[in-house]
């Protein structure tokens, strides 16, 4: 086990490696902060409380995998703020960034997906880092990133936004 005395300043030293990106900061701020809005489910959708509290539970079940992923990504600093607008592509381009703030096109009920959006951005990013920096001459590369997934995240969320 690595002292926390001695695994700080590695870190601060792996920090200090990449230059300052405010963008970054500035998204993955962004992101945070649009998953961590309140949905707004309406009682009235459901037509008892045992569908409605199950779908409540889903929904905040995306908001703890958004900080899971986000966590990982924070900690990546060679994720830049150019490879982040890239995963901006996933979940079909709902979510974007305009450079200033996020923007959201609501496929069905936005209270059902949109933290399943960023999730979805978050992983596509990682995804791209974890590509890139893969051992070469790989027979199968997506089953190494999935593996890398389920071994970073869990089986749960490698299920889910690795697959």
């Amino acid at each position: 086990m690595i002292h926390p005395q001695f695994a700080a300043e590695t870190a601060a030293a792996h920090f200090a490696a990449y230059p300052a990106d405010p963008e970054r900061d500035r998204i993955l701020a962004a992101l945070e902060s649009f998953a961590r809005q309140r949905p707004g489910l309406e009682y009235g959708n459901y037509g008892d409380p045992v569908s409605y509290r199950a779908e409540s539970r889903a929904i905040t079940r995306d908001l703890h995998h958004v900080y899971t992923l986000l966590r990982r990504v924070q900690l990546a600093p060679s994720i830049t703020s150019a490879a982040l607008k890239e995963a901006f592509r996933a979940f079909s381009g709902r979510l974007s960034w305009d450079g200033s703030k996020l923007d959201y096109c609501a496929g069905q009920y936005f209270a059902t997906e949109y933290r399943s959006a960023v999730c979805a951005v978050l992983a596509s990013a990682l995804w791209a880092y974890w590509r890139d920096n893969a051992p070469e001459g790989l027979d199968h590369p997506g089953d190494y990133l999935r593996a890398k997934a389920r071994r970073e995240f869990g089986r749960t969320i490698a299920g889910r936004w690795f697959d």
